[in-house]
């Protein structure tokens, strides 16, 4: 009599949701993370360095735009490294939520010829970008050194151990945001060019490009409700000595994040079982 190792049966509920199946499949998001990022410059004459010249040009573009003809005040900290701080950290939020808000629609051939958990895609996009995280931040740690021996004024602190916690709050973010989008592109495809504009105009309700101290006080709550805001800000205050740190912002912007990432988890959950047919 044979014993069948595994059974893959439909689920029909919100909450039917097996997590240990994902780690199963840890193999499988490891290969799409391998192909996105070999994809991501193969067939390209400057191959890996377009992950330093796209914050470089974009802090270039930021200190010659915001900080030389607006004069916005960046705290005492040299321009570039206030806007390469900002960048480099925007980038894999902002990054992370448009690549996985197009999830189904960019997978659906393959989603509907061979099953694995679907979730496996997203993951695999928020590790990619993990990487060029890595690798951008190392170019951000190489700026501060030159801006050290130059003389700059410049605080690193203990702050700074709280990075994997950042890494993970923006991960976690930008995913979550990202799958609740896909879910609802499978009906509604033009969330996809939304996401595309309203990611530009996010980016300028978190302090990116201009520092919490320049904020009307009438205005400051509302950024503060931001989940990011907290998130770039800590990232500014433990390598720069610039910025607003508060235990409470960051509590709240990772409840926030936790509960938009619980959502998100449900809601792909559930339309995963029926978007072939509306894809």
């Amino acid at each position: 009599m044979n014993t069948w190792t595994t059974i893959i049966s439909p689920r029909t509920g919100w909450f039917d949701i097996d997590l240990r199946e994902i780690w199963q499949y840890r193999d499988l998001t490891m290969l799409f993370v391998k192909r996105d990022f070999v994809a991501f410059y193969k067939q390209t004459i400057l191959g890996p360095l377009w992950f330093f010249l796209q914050p470089f040009f974009t802090t270039v573009v930021f200190t010659v735009v915001f900080g030389n003809i607006a004069k916005i005040p960046t705290d005492g900290v040299p321009p570039m490294l206030f806007y390469l701080a900002g960048t480099v950290a925007w980038t894999y939020f902002s990054t992370c939520l448009t690549k996985t808000s197009d999830t189904f629609i960019t997978n659906a051939n393959m989603f509907g010829k061979v099953y694995f958990p679907r979730l496996v895609v997203p993951l695999s996009v928020v590790i990619t970008n993990m990487i060029t995280f890595g690798l951008q931040f190392l170019f951000f740690l190489g700026f501060i050194a030159y801006f050290s021996i130059v003389g700059a004024s410049i605080h690193l602190s203990w702050y700074v151990l709280l990075l994997p916690v950042l890494l993970l709050m923006m991960a976690a973010l930008g995913l979550g945001m990202g799958i609740i989008v896909s879910a609802m592109t499978t009906k509604y495809r033009d969330l996809r060019f939304v996401v595309q504009f309203g990611v530009q105009l996010f980016m300028y309700a978190t302090p990116v490009v201009y520092p919490l101290s320049v904020v009307s006080p009438k205005y400051l709550p509302w950024l503060l409700a931001n989940p990011m805001t907290p998130i770039v800000e800590t990232f500014r205050f433990a390598f720069l000595g610039s910025g607003m740190f508060s235990w409470m912002h960051m509590l709240v912007s990772g409840c926030t994040i936790l509960g938009i990432l619980v959502v998100g988890v449900i809601l792909f959950s559930r339309v995963e079982k029926t978007f072939m047919d509306t894809v």
